[in-house]
């Protein structure tokens, strides 16, 4: 790795691939393309990242075509994160969704291919949504594809428009595709951290529907690490491939809710019922033998030790996470015409 190029590199799970690439590696040079919406903040990005001649951030839009051109043509590798990502957001505000995550795909897409001789490789950050509710006691990379939400949709159209340029272009794209992740700088829209902030703050913890929907958890450092597998894999063993990360435990929504409050001593929480969100996922659990066979990665943070690494980080944090409280709660029109507060 001489020079890296993170889209979305000021996100979640961008921030801590950025983290983790800055740590491990410091021979190589990262340049951060994010347009600061309001789940990426410059303060997820490495402390000194403004005085270090390693990091080059960009203030801008991945369908910008010429700015991402500029930018790919001088990137030996190009890890693709930027998108909007929030299932319930997406109900609310579903154009944004398909102009960032398919049109802005499709610009980084072209501007790979115009540049295949020098781009070495070209991960592609896809999602478990676009499987839709699983079919099977777990999910691998042959699943149906049947997305349920504006979100998977817009990102299975990435998924398979970066799928059609390998086929068609050979251009050098792995497609990853994580189950949810969980970890530090993660937005209080996602679960885990609305969770956690409510205990904190002695709020009821807001459960869709009866509970029972469930997830595979996937600690983002995992996360993190087979990305770096996949960069320093022998190229004829990864490129063209899908390849799914997860825990291949999944965990209802109740049961997390139950988590959280016993990590956090809080006993005497309380939760209420919402309506079930349009477009649920009712199961997700990922079968990980493809990242274990091409990679000989597996998941190593268990669920109950990667939940207690990221309570302790919502505690030390607060300052972080208490401008955003407003916009836990997002308001969405139900299929009834009715509205509600999800």
């Amino acid at each position: 790795m001489n020079t890296i190029l993170v889209t979305g590199g000021a996100g979640f799970i961008g921030s801590n691939f950025v983290r983790h690439v800055y740590a491990k590696y410091p021979a190589c040079r990262i340049v951060i393309l994010d347009a600061l919406t309001y789940a990426g903040n410059v303060r997820n990005l490495p402390a000194h990242w403004l005085d270090s001649d390693r990091v080059e951030f960009w203030y801008g839009n991945v369908r910008n075509a010429e700015l991402v051109d500029t930018l790919v043509a001088k990137s030996d590798v190009v890890v693709h994160f930027a998108a909007e990502s929030h299932v319930t957001r997406s109900i609310f505000d579903n154009a944004l969704f398909f102009e960032s995550d398919v049109l802005g795909t499709q610009v980084v897409a072209n501007s790979v291919l115009k540049h295949k001789r020098t781009v070495e490789r070209f991960i592609h950050i896809s999602t478990s949504e676009v499987f839709g509710t699983a079919q099977h006691a777990a999910m691998d990379e042959n699943h149906p594809l049947n997305p349920l939400s504006p979100y998977a949709a817009a990102k299975c159209g990435a998924d398979r428009l970066v799928y059609s340029y390998w086929a068609t272009y050979k251009i050098p794209a792995i497609i990853v595709r994580p189950f949810n992740n969980f970890g530090p700088y993660q937005h209080l829209e996602k679960v885990v951290p609305r969770f956690i902030t409510s205990v904190i703050l002695n709020e009821p913890l807001a459960i869709h529907g009866d509970g029972t929907a469930a997830r595979d958890f996937l600690h983002v450092d995992d996360h993190c690490r087979a990305l770096d597998l996949i960069i320093n894999a022998d190229l004829g063993r990864v490129v063209g491939e899908v390849i799914n990360l997860g825990s291949g435990r999944h965990m209802s929504i109740n049961e997390i809710a139950s988590a959280v409050i016993g990590i956090m001593g809080g006993g005497g929480a309380s939760r209420v019922n919402i309506g079930n969100r349009p477009g649920q996922v009712f199961r997700h659990t990922c079968d990980w033998r493809k990242a274990k066979e091409l990679l000989q990665w597996e998941p190593l943070i268990g669920f109950e030790d990667g939940l207690k690494r990221t309570v302790d980080w919502y505690k030390a944090n607060r300052e972080w996470w208490t401008e955003q409280l407003w916009m836990r709660h997002i308001p969405i029109v139900m299929a009834d015409g009715s509205k509600e507060t999800h």
